[in-house]
Formats: C-alpha cells, sequence, structure tokens
C-alpha cells in the first residue's frame, strides 16, 4: 500500500510540474560591466521560444545598486512584432521622492520590472535591443539588465 501511495503522488507532483511550466515564455538577462553602462551601448537579446505564435507582455527588468545615482531610468526598448519593427521609450521609476527604492529585493540589490508591451509575438531568433537614452555618458550602480516575454 505505501508503495503505490507513493507511486500516485509522484505520479500527481509530476504532472503538477509538468502543467506549471510554461512553454511559451522567455527570460534573458545580461550582466552590466563593472565600469558602467555606456550611452552608445545597446543590450541584445536573441529571441528563444518553445511557442513562437503564442502573444505576450514585454517587460523589460533593471537590478540596480546603492550606488545608482538616479530615482529613475529612461530607456528605449526595440522589437519585432508580426514582422514589423518597434521601438518603445519605458521611464522606470526606480526609488521614490524620498529616495527609497521602489524595486524587490533585499541587501545591495533591487529589481524593477516596467511593461513594455502586450500582445508581442516576436519571431524565434529575432532581437531585442535595450540601450538607455538619459542624460549621462555612463551608468554606474546597475547590475543587471533583462527582458521577459510571458503569455
Amino acid at each position: 500500500m505505501n508503495k503505490l501511495t507513493a507511486l500516485i503522488m509522484t505520479a500527481g507532483l509530476t504532472a503538477m510540474v509538468t502543467a506549471c511550466v510554461d512553454r511559451g515564455a522567455y527570460s534573458s538577462f545580461t550582466t552590466v560591466e563593472p565600469q558602467g553602462w555606456a550611452y552608445g551601448d545597446t543590450l541584445r537579446f536573441e529571441v528563444a521560444r518553445a511557442d513562437s505564435l503564442k502573444p505576450g507582455t514585454l517587460t523589460v527588468a533593471v537590478r540596480n545598486t546603492n550606488l545608482y545615482p538616479y530615482s529613475n531610468l529612461w530607456l528605449e526598448v526595440s522589437y519585432n512584432h508580426d514582422g514589423r519593427p518597434y521601438r518603445d521609450t519605458v521611464n522606470m521609476r526606480l526609488a521614490d521622492a524620498y529616495g527609497r527604492w521602489t524595486g524587490k529585493g533585499f541587501g545591495a540589490e533591487y529589481q524593477t520590472e516596467a511593461t513594455v508591451a502586450q500582445g508581442v509575438v516576436p519571431a524565434n531568433g529575432s532581437t531585442i535591443t535595450v540601450r538607455h537614452i538619459m542624460r549621462a555618458d555612463t551608468l554606474r550602480g546597475l547590475e543587471h539588465v533583462g527582458v521577459t516575454l510571458k503569455p
């Protein structure tokens, strides 16, 4: 009886885990160089999704430290949707009026996400690019930048 119960529980757990895996999702992060993110540096992310026909919500995420000197971050995100190029500007609020970081995290690193577009269908192998458009030559205090595409 115990072996049968264990087998049934294992099969049920396997089915639940398999159902929770989202085959249409895509996520990729890149590390920002320690000397900072220069104005002319464009970050590139190549889309690789199991279900490339399923529309999704495109978000951009950044992880910053206490060394980031501004309360917001302006980004330009370029992507393809149904074979056409799009370029959106995103203003990410990283800190409130009192200088408290709004992102999630603890210690010295906080992650903030912002929605770029909904219903996006980028083709597999297409590229999503992100660059900062701040009025500073080099941004310091950013650790990682990434994009996600969630169905």
